[in-house]
């Protein structure tokens, strides 16, 4: 089974220069670069309605169409997870993910993923690219996610992304006390040494992180963090940045540092902490459809709780 696809876009006189399958990336975010430059190879995606290759340049102003047939993605088999659905509707999804659920298949992940959740939830999402899913949280982060059940919613969803319009705040509990928020703004990108990792890096993608003090502790804070970019680990790696990783990260947390004088109860949970103190707690957007801005708040799951409840307890013995 298939479904026509067809779109089309200005390029913008800020990528001129670009190479071709670069400007489709941008404009076409929908879709992979590797799936676009094959589209442009077979013809499928025009410059001015003249076929092109995905070496050639931009200029600005040129008209980029699509008219591809869209497969099926048979790759990944349907899941019974339960699913968190928070609302839903024809054209979209929003779930409260719980912590150690992957969101897409990869290595060392081909299955029992968010992915495969949702195409046992919905069918119909095999027909839709990475079935609906618009952005990822880690697998260790917790909260809400907005999944697209049609093309068209997401398109909307997208660009809505792309500029910045998607309201997204988390919940985070950090190593240190902070003395108060703040916005950083610093580019992030991979790390120099370690291609795992991201890192604050002048030749990364911009990154904005606006940050706001909710609690403080002996040795902690409480931050509630808001996203204007939605870079790969922006929250843990701009915190750790700044000298407040968060408590259990396992690849930007540094050394564990337990309170002075704390009861041991607080020290063998901050050692067995099972992730990183990451939450997604509010998610607002312009529906594709009714244009309306939906807003959601999910609460804070138990194992923050019980850290918070922790840290609170250690406070007041320590008076």
């Amino acid at each position: 089974m298939s479904q026509t696809l067809e779109a089309q876009q200005r390029v913008p006189d800020a990528m001129a220069g670009l190479r071709l399958d670069q400007a489709a990336a941008e404009l076409f975010a929908d879709f992979s670069r590797e799936r676009l430059k094959g589209w442009i190879k077979a013809g499928a995606l025009t410059v001015d309605g003249t076929p092109a290759r995905p070496r050639d340049k931009v200029y600005g102003g040129e008209r980029l169409q699509l008219q591809a047939e869209l497969e099926d993605d048979a790759r990944f088999e349907p899941e019974a997870i339960p699913l968190d659905v928070v609302f839903e509707d024809d054209e979209v999804l929003v779930i409260d993910k719980p912590a150690g659920l992957v969101v897409h298949p990869a290595a060392g992940n081909p299955d029992g993923t968010l992915l495969n959740a949702l195409l046992h939830h919905c069918p119909a999402l095999a027909a839709v690219p990475r079935a609906g899913i618009v952005h990822r949280l880690d697998k260790d982060t917790s909260g809400l996610m907005v999944v697209a059940k049609t093309l068209m919613a997401q398109t909307s969803l997208v660009e809505q992304l792309q500029a910045r319009s998607v309201s997204r705040e988390y919940d985070a509990v950090s190593v240190g006390v902070m003395t108060a928020g703040g916005t950083l703004d610093a580019p992030i990108g991979r790390h120099p040494r370690d291609r795992k990792r991201q890192a604050v890096n002048a030749s990364g993608k911009p990154a904005v992180t606006h940050y706001r003090v909710v609690e403080r502790f002996r040795a902690h804070t409480h931050v509630r963090c808001r996203l204007e970019t939605g870079r790969t680990h922006q929250i843990r790696v701009h915190l750790a940045h700044l000298r407040y990783p968060l408590v259990g990260d396992p690849v930007y947390g540094g050394r564990l540092k337990l309170p002075r004088g704390g009861g041991e109860a607080l020290k063998a949970l901050l050692r067995e902490f099972p992730r990183q103190a990451l939450h997604a707690r509010k998610l607002a957007f312009v529906h594709p459809g009714s244009g309306e801005t939906l807003t959601f708040r999910a609460p804070l799951p138990d194992d923050i709780l019980l850290l918070l409840d922790y840290l609170r307890d250690d406070v007041e013995t320590m008076r």
